[in-house]
C-alpha cells in the first residue's frame, strides 16, 4: 500500500475559488501549499502558507523551494492566481499590461516551470491546471477583454503544448476556462447582469469550479483539454 502523502500547490489561495481548492484538496488528502499575496498561517500541520505576489521575479521558484522543503514533493499544481482589467482596448495603461501579463503569465510561467521540474525530479508524473476564461473562444463586446484575451488564450494554447511535451513522463496538463463566477470580486449589484450572459441563466458557483478541477484531478486520461465552465458561454447564443 502506497502511504506517501501527495502535495499540490494552490496559487491565489487567500479567498474564494482558491480558498475552497486549498480545502478539497486536504478532502482528497494531499498535503497543501497555499499562497498569495498575503493570507494567515494555517493551523493545520499539512497546510504550508507562503506568502508573494506571483507577478514578481523568483517568488514561482520561492514558492515551489517551500513546498520540496516542507513536503519534499509537488504533485500537482493549480494556477489560480489571475487578474482580470476590462477597458476598451486603447484605454488600457502600460500599468495595466505590466498587472495583467505580470500575474497571468509571469506567475504561470516561473511557478510551472519551477513545479514541472520538481515533478520531474522524482521520475516525472503530476499535474498542472490553469484557469482561463471562455471569453478567449467567445469575444463579448459589451465586456472589452483584450488583455485576459492575450494572456489567458496563451494558457490554453501552452496547456495542449505542455500536455504533448510531457506526455510520455506523466505529466498532465489541463485548464478550466470560466464563465461568470459567484466570488467577491464581483459586486451583489453587477451579478444580475453577469448571469444573463449564460445560456443557463446563473452565474456559476465556487463549487462548480472546484468539482471540475476535482474531476480533472482524479481523470488520468485527461491532458491536454480545456474544461470550460461556463454555463454553455462558449457553446454560443
Amino acid at each position: 500500500m502506497n502511504t506517501v502523502q501527495k502535495v499540490a500547490i494552490v496559487t491565489g489561495a487567500s479567498r474564494g475559488i482558491g480558498a475552497a481548492l486549498v480545502a478539497a484538496y486536504r478532502e482528497l488528502g494531499y498535503a497543501v501549499t497555499a499562497t498569495a499575496r498575503s493570507l494567515d498561517e494555517s493551523s493545520d500541520p499539512s497546510v504550508l502558507t507562503v506568502s508573494g505576489d506571483v507577478s514578481e521575479p523568483g517568488v514561482g521558484a520561492r514558492i515551489v523551494d517551500e513546498t520540496l522543503a516542507r513536503f519534499g514533493r509537488v504533485d500537482t499544481l493549480v494556477n489560480n492566481a489571475g487578474v482580470f482589467v476590462s477597458k476598451p482596448f486603447t484605454d488600457f495603461t502600460d500599468e495595466d499590461y505590466d498587472l495583467v501579463t505580470g500575474v497571468n503569465l509571469r506567475g504561470f510561467f516561473e511557478t510551472s516551470r519551477s513545479a514541472v521540474a520538481a515533478m520531474l525530479s522524482r521520475d516525472g508524473g503530476g499535474h498542472v491546471v490553469n484557469l482561463s476564461t471562455s471569453l478567449v473562444d467567445h469575444a463579448n463586446s459589451q465586456t472589452p477583454s483584450a488583455l485576459a484575451s492575450l494572456t489567458k488564450g496563451g494558457l490554453n494554447a501552452v496547456t495542449r503544448e505542455l500536455a504533448i511535451e510531457y506526455a510520455a513522463r506523466g505529466i498532465r496538463v489541463n485548464t478550466v476556462a470560466l464563465g461568470n463566477i459567484r466570488t467577491p470580486m464581483h459586486p451583489p449589484e453587477t451579478q444580475e447582469a453577469l448571469a444573463a450572459m449564460h445560456p443557463l441563466g446563473r452565474m456559476g458557483e465556487i463549487d462548480d469550479v472546484v468539482n471540475a478541477i476535482v474531476y480533472l484531478e482524479n481523470a488520468s486520461f485527461v491532458t491536454g483539454e480545456i474544461v470550460h465552465v461556463d454555463g454553455g458561454q462558449s457553446a454560443g447564443r
